[in-house]
């Protein structure tokens, strides 16, 4: 797999997937764009409707880069809120590739590269301490392939957009996820094709579009009721 590093409009960096021809996040800024769907849509609207000391289970389909992951801990690093992080990843990075990643720099917090180089160096499906309030399990499996005992409050929805992997975005898929989450969990993802909430909607979702990130007009947000 070739996989091409580009700097996108914020100065931090995403991947290029050569044979796919699609980057792992949005060009007009991968932090700007991870933090508007991810953190500001998704994990603060959860936060804002639970006790502070809560216990939280995110899913996350296609971790990637680990952006979100990252994220996720620098939001909750001064919370009581305790995570555990489940993330699905069948091609994950190899180690120079997740080492030459800007984010940390970009963020200004040298004190995360450890915790971000602990995210990626996981092994697959171990609890990884993180911090003493953040546990991250990695998962080399497919989002078809999801099978869990816990149920998911907040669902991070990352694969690459539908016109490359079409089969990741089908109401079987979704599904599948919905009969794994919490009553009134949410499902957050950058994309807001009417096919999309169509398939979310079939699967039993309730479905809203919000603003996007950057040049997208629109997201989708979905719970489950």
């Amino acid at each position: 797999m070739v996989r091409l590093k580009k700097v996108t409009s914020d100065g931090s960096h995403t991947l290029l997937d050569v044979a796919l021809n699609a980057t792992y996040h949005s060009v007009h800024g991968a932090i700007q764009e991870s933090r508007h769907v991810y953190i500001a849509a998704g994990l603060h609207q959860w936060m804002n409707n639970q006790p502070e000391s809560a216990v939280l289970n995110i899913l996350e389909a296609g971790f990637g880069t680990g952006l979100n992951a990252l994220l996720t801990l620098e939001a909750t690093q001064e919370k009581q809120l305790t995570i555990h992080y489940h993330a699905i990843e069948p091609f994950p990075l190899n180690e120079q590739e997740f080492r030459e990643l800007n984010y940390c720099a970009v963020l200004q917090r040298p004190d995360l590269i450890l915790p971000f180089s602990q995210m990626h160096l996981a092994t697959e499906d171990k609890p990884v301490a993180v911090s003493p309030q953040f546990t991250l399990y990695r998962h080399r499996i497919t989002v078809q392939e999801l099978r869990y005992p816990q149920l998911f409050g907040l669902v991070y929805y990352d694969a690459f957009a539908p016109g490359v992997q079409p089969e990741l975005w089908t109401a079987e898929v979704f599904k599948n996820i919905f009969d794994q989450m919490l009553a009134g969990g949410m499902l957050v993802t950058y994309c807001c094709k009417g096919d999309v909430r169509r398939a979310l909607f079939a699967a039993g979702f309730r479905v809203e579009k919000i603003p996007g990130a950057a040049r997208k007009r629109e997201m989708i947000r979905a719970v489950k009721e």
